[in-house]
């Protein structure tokens, strides 16, 4: 996801072309929820695939949890509440469909669940060669020369204090950090900022300090810190 809003979209095959531009379309609300989509005959048509190619792109969208195929009826578009939030295309989805406050605040909420506990957990579980791994994480968002190069760095040591956890589920849910990062670098990259980038590194090392320390309670404090200071950067120059 952050490669993708990096680099731009890769290359993608019928199939994946199918899914990304009917996943846009309902999640932008051009397909309203409750709406039939068009049948086979139309979609082979406007895509110019093979019925076998539309079959398989409305499974990939189904187990998104984003339409209902019901036999004579048709394929309808789900309520929202059926949506898998945590598959990275439906979170791309809704960052390219525009970026709202709302959406960002209950992104942070749920990053908040979850990571400070994941850095409770680092402080109990993590090895030397994993903290020093975060170690190297934090020392390169102070060194990055751009804002590509400092995003990927605060996505690897997000993602390594989930592993550190020792709880795969953690990892699990790392899509939600990707998206908030995402937002970041769209709205606000402390490159070309020195000061704010060293200010940002140093937030990120407290985490990985208090982890080597074995001080779960300020790890999590770190983290928590982190994420909110993050929230409240993006929303204030949200339009």
């Amino acid at each position: 996801m952050l490669r993708s809003a990096i680099s731009g979209p890769a290359s993608r095959n019928s199939h994946a072309y199918v899914v990304d531009e009917l996943g846009k379309a309902i999640v932008s609300g051009e397909l309203k929820v409750g709406a039939l989509l068009p049948g086979d005959a139309e979609l082979v048509e406007r895509f110019s695939v093979s019925r076998t190619v539309l079959r398989e792109a409305m499974k990939t969208l189904a187990a998104k949890g984003l339409v209902f195929a019901r036999a004579r009826v048709g394929t309808r578009v789900t309520e929202r509440n059926t949506w898998n939030l945590f598959d990275a295309d439906v979170l791309t989805w809704h960052l390219e469909h525009g970026l709202d406050r709302t959406f960002l605040t209950h992104l942070s909420e749920m990053r908040l669940a979850f990571e400070p506990f994941a850095a409770r957990l680092a402080a109990r579980n993590a090895t030397a060669d994993e903290i020093a791994r975060m170690y190297g994480h934090a020392d390169a968002m102070c060194t990055a020369g751009s804002s590509h190069a400092i995003a990927l760095a605060d996505l690897a040591l997000h993602t390594a204090v989930l592993e550190a956890s020792g709880n795969p589920f953690m990892y699990s849910v790392g899509t939600l950090i990707e998206a908030a990062l995402v937002t970041s670098f769209q709205l606000s990259s402390a490159a070309g900022d020195l000061e704010r980038q060293r200010a940002a590194a140093t937030a990120h090392r407290a985490i990985v300090e208090a982890i080597e320390a074995r001080d779960p309670d300020a790890a999590a404090e770190a983290m928590q810190g982190v994420i909110i200071e993050g929230l409240e950067r993006v929303t204030k120059i949200m339009p």
